[in-house]
C-alpha cells in the first residue's frame, strides 16, 4: 500500500491482485486501446485498398514507408527531423511569448479592477477575430519569414492563456477567502495562498489548449508560405499529389503535438500536487 501526503490531507492507494478472467481483460483500458488502435488501422487499410475514397487515401503501409524515405533524404535540406523540429521551434516560441504576457495579464486583470477596466474592453474587441485571419496582416507586417509565423502562433495561443487566467481567479469559491481572513490573513495571504495555488489547475487547461490552437495556427501559417516545417510537407504532397506524404505529415503533427502535450501535463503535475483526479469518472 502506497501512502502519499498531499497538503493536509492523506492519499492512500492499494493494488489488488486480480484473478484472470475475459470479463476483467475486455474491462481493462490498455486492452481497449489496442483493440481501437487495431480497428482502426485495420479500417483505414481496407478503406484505401478498395479505393472506397479513390486514389486520395494511402495505406497505412504506403504512410509508413513514405515516413521512412523522409527520414533518410532531405526536402529544401532538411530531413524529416529537421522539418519537425523546425515547427516545433516556432510553436516553443510563439506560446512560450504568448503564455508570458498573457497569463501574468489574466491575474492582474482578475485581481484589479483598474487593470481589467483597461484592458478588458481592447480584449474583447480582439477575442474573437480567429488567428488565421491575421495571416495577410501578418506577412504584410512582418514578410514571409519566421517572425510572421511566430505573431499568427502568439495570436492563436494568446487568448486561451488569458482568459483561463482570468476565470481561474474569478471563480475561485469565496469560502476560501473567508477562511484566510478569519485566519487573520491579509490580501497578500488571500492571493498567495488561495488565488494562484486555486487558479493553477484552470491556467494550466488554458495552456493545453493554447497548444492545440498553436499547431493549428503553425499549419496555416506554413501552408501559406513557407520553406520548412510539417505543414510544408503536407503542400508538397498535395503538389505531387502524393496523399502518402500529405497524411504522413499529419501524423508526425498529431504525435509532436502529443508529446508537447505530455510535457505539460507533467509540469501541472509538478506545480499542482494538490490537484485531485477522480477515479472511475
Amino acid at each position: 500500500m502506497d501512502t502519499q501526503s498531499v497538503a493536509n490531507e492523506v492519499i492512500k492507494s492499494t493494488r489488488e491482485k486480480q484473478a484472470f478472467s475475459i470479463i476483467a481483460l475486455i474491462r481493462n483500458e490498455y486492452f481497449l486501446y489496442l483493440v481501437s488502435s487495431a480497428a482502426f488501422v485495420l479500417l483505414w487499410h481496407w478503406v484505401a485498398k478498395e479505393q472506397i475514397l479513390g486514389k486520395s487515401l494511402a495505406t497505412p503501409y504506403d504512410v509508413v514507408k513514405e515516413l521512412g524515405r523522409l527520414m533518410t533524404i532531405k526536402l529544401a535540406g532538411k530531413n524529416l527531423f529537421g522539418h519537425a523540429w523546425a515547427s516545433t521551434q516556432r510553436i516553443l516560441i510563439g506560446f512560450s511569448l504568448a503564455a508570458v504576457v498573457a497569463i501574468p495579464l489574466g491575474l492582474f486583470m482578475a485581481l484589479n479592477r483598474t487593470v481589467n477596466a483597461i484592458v478588458k474592453p481592447v480584449f474583447d474587441l480582439f477575442k474573437p477575430m480567429p488567428p488565421i485571419a491575421w495571416i495577410s496582416i501578418a506577412i504584410l507586417w512582418f514578410g514571409i519569414g519566421e517572425p510572421s509565423k511566430v505573431f499568427i502562433i502568439v495570436i492563436g495561443t494568446f487568448v486561451p492563456c488569458l482568459l483561463n487566467s482570468y476565470n481561474g481567479i474569478r471563480l475561485i469559491e469565496p469560502e476560501l477567502y473567508d477562511v484566510i481572513r478569519s485566519l487573520g490573513g491579509n490580501r497578500r495571504h488571500e492571493i498567495l495562498q488561495v488565488s494562484f495555488p486555486a487558479a493553477f489547475p484552470a491556467i494550466f487547461a488554458g495552456l493545453q489548449i493554447s497548444l492545440s490552437i498553436a499547431w493549428t495556427c503553425v499549419l496555416a501559417a506554413e501552408l501559406v508560405s513557407a520553406r520548412s516545417g510539417l505543414g510544408w510537407i503536407i503542400v508538397q504532397g498535395m503538389k505531387l499529389t502524393k496523399p502518402e506524404l500529405v497524411i504522413g505529415g499529419m501524423l508526425i503533427i498529431a504525435l509532436v503535438a502529443w508529446l508537447t502535450t505530455l510535457l505539460v501535463s507533467g509540469l501541472e503535475r509538478v506545480l499542482c500536487p494538490w490537484k485531485r483526479h477522480i477515479e472511475g469518472l
